[in-house]
């Protein structure tokens, strides 16, 4: 897989972050810039290393789902691509404590499962995991702190178009992998 491709999946998974963190940027009163970097951390943190873990699980699977790799990616992706266009349509809910490490703590590892599977999928499509890791923290990071000050300016309404664009880009990398499989 290519360093775009890769770009590509991570702008798609960090879009559920940045979906939450505009959220956040609704409910902190005073915008501080130490809000927006721990709720960027958090997402961030979470979000490279849960590929790593997804990864590490299917490699001690390997031999046992081989014959069917792409297979998997693609069902894996598309699943996820499916799932944040359906969530897209689900009403916007304000957390009410959004900066204590706790919610945050929850909120990184919901928004991170499906960075979990996407490892899954890398390790099937023999990808090494460092890169992806790497570029998918960062840019992470990076939307999740835009959306802390997007979601003060903008609310609820980018919301649900980050998370259609998130998985139409899954879906149409889901079936580059099944066709090139």
């Amino acid at each position: 897989m290519d360093t775009f491709s890769i770009i590509l999946i991570a702008l798609s998974l960090a879009m559920d972050a940045f979906a939450v963190s505009i959220t956040a940027g609704l409910t902190i009163e005073k915008k501080h810039f130490s809000h927006g970097i721990r709720i960027a951390l958090y997402f961030g943190l979470f979000q490279g290393i849960m590929p790593l873990l997804g990864w590490l699980l299917a490699a001690a699977l390997g031999d046992i789902v081989s014959a069917f790799q792409h297979y998997i990616a693609f069902f894996i992706l598309a699943a996820i691509g499916i799932k944040m266009i359906v969530d897209s349509r689900k009403p916007c809910s304000i957390p009410r404590n959004f900066t204590s490490h706790k919610t945050l703590l929850l909120l990184a590892i919901a928004t991170s499962i499906d960075a979990f599977a996407a490892g899954v999928s890398f390790r099937f499509i023999d990808i090494s995991i460092i890169q992806p890791v790497i570029i998918i923290g960062i840019i992470t990071f990076i939307t999740s702190l835009a959306g802390v000050y997007t979601g003060k300016v903008t609310g609820c309404l980018l919301k649900s178009y980050a998370d259609i664009l998130g998985g139409v880009i899954l879906l149409i990398i889901a079936i580059k992998i099944l066709l090139t499989g």
